[in-house]
């Protein structure tokens, strides 16, 4: 469940320096804002950070961007970022269908996509982070060796994800419909949700896609 109505967060967010404003403005320039010709690794939906918080301190060499839709979940993300020494992470708040406004071509190296919302609604697929339609928004700014990683708990979303990347013509690195029980868990790093999914004994699907060359 989403947190709700958190007094005063989208004020918070308006002034935190962790936070980039109207982040249109530095589409194809997120290396300036980094100071580094670091690669660039975004999580979409991150929650309350606790996944991209924790790649961005094992991965100094890294920068990571976190975007969220909701204040009052991105809050509790701007509540932990001051634990990380590094200045390789910061975050936004937008909505997903947006994102191609917000970064250049070739500009990320990496998108991450956890326990994304399934839209269960046929008439919403279009809406679901690993439909055709995000594919081809991904594909405006991917860098060409580029990777999407994805995981769910929700099989129905997992099939329909795997048939979008056949039907976008992505190329399916690899999968799993049990992570935590494939060779793929070495190097895992957990979410929110995914810890408290493993503890009730619930499977992790993962994949890793591609662009076709």
């Amino acid at each position: 469940m989403r947190l709700r109505n958190v007094k005063g967060a989208r004020e918070t967010i308006a002034s935190n320096a962790y936070v980039v404003q109207n982040p249109e403005q530095w589409k194809g320039k997120w290396h300036s804002l980094f100071k580094n010709e670091n690669p660039i690794h975004i999580e979409v939906g991150m929650g309350k950070g606790k996944f991209i918080l924790e790649l961005a301190k094992q991965n100094p060499d890294i920068n990571y961007i976190g975007i969220e839709k909701y204040s009052s979940v991105l809050i509790r993300a701007l509540e932990k970022r001051p634990e990380l020494e590094q200045d390789n992470l910061v975050f936004i708040r937008m909505d997903a269908e947006e994102i191609k406004e917000v970064f250049g071509e070739n500009e990320v190296a990496q998108i991450y996509l956890n326990f994304s919302d399934p839209w269960p609604k046929d008439r919403h697929a279009k809406r679901r982070l690993t439909s055709v339609q995000f594919l081809e928004r991904y594909d405006a700014f991917l860098a060409p060796e580029g990777k999407v990683i994805f995981k769910t708990d929700n099989k129905d979303l997992f099939t329909f994800s795997l048939e979008q990347v056949e039907e976008a013509n992505w190329k399916l690195e690899n999968h799993t419909f049990d992570l935590h029980h494939s060779p793929y868990v070495e190097g895992n790093v957990m979410t929110e949700y995914e810890s408290k999914f493993v503890a009730e004994g619930k499977p992790i699907h993962r994949m890793v896609i591609s662009r076709e060359k």
